[in-house]
């Protein structure tokens, strides 16, 4: 090959290597900031893999902020110290409204005027950092650390694909953006899921996670991690013209392809600043990162100059922290009680402690693989969170605080509440308690069986299902449909007065006509639930037609597997249960599935998905409330649907939603909305 050649070869692999990474980079940041992907993963991959063919061909075009290097480079012994050309400032907090009236009345006082603009920010829930860009390329990372100086994690923020390497032309020579890296809560129970897999110890919180994975020596772990950051501050820049206000710089770092918080909002009215910080409360757990409040800023960076700083807080800023959702407390004994379908449940009775205002006495331990797994003992300290108002959860223990006295939690080898040997199929993580007869089981169905989206029976509570049981009155469901015959005897149950059984026994008598999949899921089959229910019911068209169906016929049903037909067959094959069908025919109950297409109702033409836990409604009712009045539930969030309905771990499909514009509402906005379309709750 002639020099010439050579020559000419190189200049073409230079040029297809820029050409590789600014293309590369531009589907990057639609990816990772823009969460809208233009090509496949397979299209992007094919172009990393061309990037790195011609720098192994041609080492000398690789550069520090190629894509290709974000994938780590040789560990170091030791972090560098960085110091912080203007200082990371810390934020004073506010915990309540009055803090936060104060503090606005406070620089109203100072600027002698009250009708300055506020931006408002969640306040991320990671690890702080500066990062310094020299002629549009990151050139220093470098956590918080005292304020003035901190660590250099350059290497390892280069493995963060949301945080550009290379800016667009015409930025200034020099400046500083600062931020928060953390880690999403998917990719946080992934990690641990991953580690509890592999036998390593587990991190205690998202943040914990993201501080730890920032601070690797080796940039490849970190590389392996499920890394973020927003962008929200500008430190400092030579060059360029300065922006007048910090909403100006938000937009002006969003339009360099940085990735800014899309929840942030200015505001010219305190209340409205009031309102914003409310609602998060709220709203906090539809994000898949964790925020623990609200930073308000003077929106105008010349009133910001002017205010300055006191100390090493600025006088232009304020963190509204929410109330604590986690908290340490003594678990001082691991119980388990049984549930409906006999499968037992271990739970922690903890030593009380204050949580978002609420005193957390108990908390779910999901399974003994789980408490396993996490290494909860009796004795132990333990983090307990709660999360949008949903059950309490052990998170994990404090093992650093353990005395050798801690005991570690087996599962008992017979029901507690019947005494029957429990057994554990093969590839589940519960046990279950065989005995159908089991007075706990029979009290949960019970339960289950009045609730919300089931025959959604008004007036039973937890305390009146325990009475009628005990007294006799019941010995299933179907019972209840006898109870008119006994009116003077509930007359007798205290709080009963005429008002209450009669409204109660009109509510059962109501319940006859619910649709045959609430029926179905009124039966607790295993397995059966809302979606389940309601395809079994299109299918059949009547609870006979089940009961007479094989598991092979029924297994057959797109979206029922062998494992829900066993479990319908299972139960069916049992006399016991054959009889309460009988008795609800006996009573009237409807036992077949409307025909003549969709319901009409006040929801006619809305399509709702709902996703994670709810409070007020099961996942189940609250899909079968939306069918009963017109609606449709869907599994899976389309262009075709209206709105998506979010509980606690929301997961994926809030992502979804977000991406498609679908209008997600909480709780509280579905209740609203129901109650605006005329839905009784």
């Amino acid at each position: 090959m002639t020099a010439d050649t050579q020559t000419r070869d190189y200049q073409q692999a230079k040029l297809r290597v820029e050409e590789l990474r600014s293309q590369i980079a531009y589907h990057e940041h639609r990816y990772f900031v823009l969460d809208s992907p233009e090509i496949s993963d397979a299209a992007f991959d094919a172009l990393v893999v061309e990037l790195r063919t011609l720098e192994a061909k041609h080492p000398e075009l690789i550069t520090p902020d190629s894509p290709t290097q974000r994938v780590g480079g040789a560990p170091v012994e030791t972090f560098g110290i960085v110091q912080h050309r203007l200082p990371l400032l810390s934020l004073a907090n506010a915990f309540n409204e009055d803090d936060v009236r104060t503090w606005h009345r406070r620089v109203g006082n100072l600027l002698e005027r009250t009708d300055f603009a506020m931006v408002c920010e969640p306040k991320i829930d990671g690890l702080a950092c500066a990062l310094v860009f020299e002629n549009g390329y990151l050139t220093t990372a470098a956590t918080r650390g005292d304020g003035t100086r901190g660590e250099n994690i350059t290497p390892n923020v280069r493995t963060i694909r949301s945080i550009p390497q290379r800016l667009p032309a015409g930025v200034p020579a020099r400046f500083e953006v600062r931020g928060e890296v953390y880690m999403t809560k998917s990719g946080f129970e992934k990690l641990n899921f991953e580690r509890g897999e592999a036998g390593l110890p587990l991190f205690a919180s998202p943040r914990n996670s993201a501080a730890g994975s920032v601070r690797q020596l080796d940039p490849k772990v970190t590389a392996g991690r499920p890394l973020d950051a927003f962008l929200y501050q500008l430190g400092w820049q030579d060059g360029g013209a300065p922006a007048a206000t910090h909403w100006d710089v938000l937009r002006w770092m969003k339009k360099l392809g940085f990735k800014v918080n899309p929840n942030a909002q200015r505001f010219k009215k305190f209340d409205d600043v009031i309102a914003f910080c409310e609602g998060w409360i709220e709203k906090r757990d539809s994000l898949d990162y964790e925020i623990d409040g609200i930073v308000i800023k003077v929106d105008d960076l010349g009133l910001q100059r002017q205010l300055g700083a006191v100390g090493r807080e600025p006088r232009w800023a304020i963190a509204y922290k929410f109330p604590p959702t986690q908290a340490t407390t003594r678990l001082l004994k691991i119980q388990v009680n049984v549930g409906r379908t006999g499968t037992l449940n271990p739970f922690a009775v903890l030593e009380p402690v204050q949580i978002a205002g609420v005193t957390v006495k108990l908390a779910t331990l999901h399974n003994e693989d789980d408490i396993r797994r996490k290494d909860i003992r009796e004795g132990d300290t333990v983090i307990v969170q709660r999360a949008g108002d949903v059950i309490p959860q052990v998170v994990g223990p404090v093992a650093s605080t353990r005395t050798g006295k801690e005991k570690v939690f087996s599962m008992p080898k017979k029901c507690p509440a019947c005494g029957t040997v429990i057994v554990r199929n093969e590839g589940e993580a519960a046990y279950y308690c065989p005995n159908r007869g089991c007075p706990a089981q029979r009290y949960r169905l019970l339960e289950h069986f009045v609730g919300r989206g089931a025959m959604d029976i008004d007036g039973i509570g937890e305390q009146l299902a325990y009475l009628l049981m005990e007294r006799g009155f019941v010995q299933d469901g179907a019972d209840l449909y006898r109870l008119h015959e006994r009116r003077d005897e509930l007359l007798q149950i205290e709080r009963m007065g005429e008002k209450s059984v009669d409204h109660l026994l009109a509510s059962i008598e109501e319940s006859k006509a619910r649709p045959l999949a609430q029926v179905l899921i009124a039966l607790g089959i295993r397995h059966v639930g809302g979606e389940v229910a309601s395809v079994l019911a299109n299918h059949f068209g009547s609870i006979d037609a089940l009961m007479d169906a094989t598991a092979d016929q029924i297994a057959e049903i797109a979206g029922i597997g062998p494992k829900i037909a066993e479990s319908i067959r299972e139960f069916f094959s049992l006399d016991e249960n054959r009889e309460v069908v009988e008795k609800l025919r006996a009573a009237g109950v409807n036992l077949r599935e409307e025909s003549g297409g969709a319901r009409e109702g006040p929801l006619s033409g809305m399509s709702f998905v709902v996703t994670g836990r709810l409070e007020g409604f099961s996942r189940d009712g609250a899909e079968a409330l939306i069918k009963r009045h017109g609606g449709a539930a869907g599994s899976s969030v389309t262009k075709k649907t209206d709105y998506l309905i979010v509980g606690a771990e929301a997961g994926s499909k809030l992502q979804k939603a977000q991406q498609l514009g679908t209008k997600v509402l909480d709780e509280d906005a579905f209740a609203a909305l129901l109650r605006e379309h005329g839905v009784d709750l």
